[in-house]
């Protein structure tokens, strides 16, 4: 509408016409910011609200497992990431990504993003934009003075690539003898799957939660089309070929002197009821994960999860999966551990119970937070002053944790329980805060435990730690193909997070393993287990 001053009639009337059509598409251009404005506001409403309920969802899921309460939160999670991402596409600001970090109160849409951080290891591309050896305006001689690098995070797409092997036949001009270098192994004998692609699925599956489905779609449009069936095949084939280490981090983790375990429900398939209905064919199982982690005490032996798949709660399954084991197990309250700590005919116990804080903690939280409650308060600051201390002795030796815990934590330990004892006298009997002191004096020896040993941890975190991948997954399918489904998961789950345990990146690591395993050697697979692994050649891997 627009036009340059000497363009502009000399007609006052058509001069008002234009002023009027400009102010009327001024006023259309207000109309629909507003309009936006208003929409956006709407979009943070919405978001406080989900964020709040959110909040609520979890405090009430922190201290109890609740299937239906676990699927709304993923649910408004959900959610919330869509209105998150409608909100950005509507607000201009949100594409500044700043120099800095909002402050951890700031729980409104965000207005400020912290620049992402990239890992130094990552390749970078150097593109130069010289202006040439002439000044463009008397044509001199140019020098270099200096320079601005700005970075551009970018990403090349990931390529299907097909590597013919060829197989030149030679033959001798003297003796007509024929030469030909033998065949390759494979990770899958006679399957064209190579190890870089069968170990993107199985990451891209097992870690990533991408069911095979999706894998399908994505291949496709990168110019390969699998079915599903042979998709299904090769991770199948690839678990098969890696059993072998599965087999060695189990037996290694197993037969430490001290673990870490807990549990978490899994929806799986029941074959017995596949006929009647998907609601009545599905079961709930339980995904068992046991833990070593030396790290906080610097330890010799490398960290390491093992996943065991059961298809109930019962005790029976904890009892064969530890039935070789002999030291201290740190766990939650969880019956079927109660016959492990029993006295043998010796008068020893076989396993030692050593408890959770954090457990019990979790109790006068949610407690608090009902409430407001000082005797809860009280008893969080409590245990609170321990947790100040084993923040300081981190990583250090056991002898050094031990030594610090007598001098430091024994005595506010103590008074602990004895203030637990008091408090029992002046509040309900049937409160659930009442539940929370005895729950913890009924345990007074096995909290008590990682103040005379000092490898023991104060808290069962690294087993909650190793379950949450099973949370996450739940948010990408519905239940596991089965019990012989979730049992793979279990396999799959215990080499990759062994891995990342270890600092790997568990698909360089599974493609180097599955490009190599069968030319191995039995007696030195070993070499292979993700504590001891080091890339044969990282090119050739990579290239294959």
């Amino acid at each position: 509408m627009s036009k340059p001053a000497k363009d502009l009639p000399n007609d006052p009337a058509e001069l008002r016409a234009m002023i009027a059509a400009l102010q009327a598409e001024n006023a259309k251009i207000a109309a629909e910011n507003a309009k936006m404005s208003a929409t956006l506001r709407v979009h943070d409403q919405l978001v406080q609200a989900l964020r709040l309920r959110i909040a609520k969802l979890q405090k009430l899921a922190f201290g109890k497992s609740s299937e239906k309460i676990e699927r709304e939160i993923e649910q408004l999670e959900l959610a919330l990431e869509d209105l998150l991402v409608a909100v950005a596409e509507g607000d201009d600001d949100l594409i500044d990504e700043g120099q800095g970090e909002p402050e951890p109160h700031e729980v409104s849409a965000p207005t400020l993003r912290r620049r992402p951080r990239v890992s130094e290891a990552t390749p970078r591309e150097r593109r130069e934009l010289d202006p040439g050896t002439c000044c463009p305006d008397c044509g001199g001689d140019q020098r270099v003075v200096g320079e601005d690098v700005s970075e551009l995070l970018d990403m090349i797409a990931a390529q299907m690539k097909v590597v013919q092997i060829a197989r030149i036949k030679k033959s001798c001009r003297r003796c007509e003898r024929m030469v030909q270098e033998p065949a390759p192994s494979r990770p899958i004998p006679g399957s064209m799957a190579g190890p870089n692609l069968l170990a993107h699925i199985l990451v891209s599956k097992f870690d990533d939660h991408l069911p095979l489905y999706r894998q399908h779609e994505i291949f496709a449009r990168m110019g390969a089309d699998i079915p599903e069936s042979t998709l299904v095949g090769w991770s199948g084939r690839a678990m098969k070929t890696l059993a072998p280490l599965v087999e060695r981090i189990e037996a290694d983790i197993m037969a430490s002197d001290l673990l870490h375990a807990d549990d978490t429900p899994i929806r799986v398939l029941d074959r017995s009821k596949r006929d009647k209905g998907l609601g009545k064919g599905v079961k709930q199982g339980r995904i068992w994960a046991y833990v070593r982690d030396q790290r906080p005490w610097a330890g010799a032996s490398p960290p390491g999860a093992v996943y065991r798949f059961a298809p109930d709660w019962k005790q029976e399954h904890v009892q064969k999966h530890l039935a070789q084991m002999r030291g201290i197990l740190q766990a939650d309250g969880y019956k079927g551990y109660a016959m492990l700590y029993e006295p043998q005919p010796d008068g020893t116990p076989r396993l030692r119970e050593a408890a959770c804080w954090a457990h019990l903690r979790r109790d006068f939280h949610d407690f608090w937070t009902s409430t407001k409650s000082e005797i809860a308060r009280a008893a969080l600051d409590r245990i609170g002053e321990f947790y100040d201390i084993e923040r300081d002795i981190n990583g250090q030796t056991a002898e050094t944790r031990q030594a610090v815990r007598e001098k430091q934590s024994r005595l506010k330990v103590e008074a602990f329980f004895a203030w637990s004892e008091q408090q029992l006298l002046r509040i309900p009997g049937k409160s659930d805060l009442a539940k929370a002191f005895r729950y913890g004096l009924n345990r007074r020896e096995a909290l008590s435990l990682f103040l005379t040993d000092g490898r023991v941890a104060i808290d069962n975190n690294p087993a909650e730690r190793a379950l949450r991948p099973i949370g996450i997954g739940r948010k990408n399918w519905l239940f596991a193909g089965a019990d012989t489904g979730a049992e793979t998961l279990a396999r799959a789950m215990t080499i990759i997070e062994t891995a990342k345990l270890n600092g790997l990146d568990p698909q360089a690591y599974l493609a180097d393993i599955l490009a190599r395993i069968h030319d191995h050697k039995i007696n030195r697979l070993n070499e292979l287990l993700p504590w001891n692994w080091a890339p044969d050649d990282a090119e050739n891997s990579q290239a294959a």
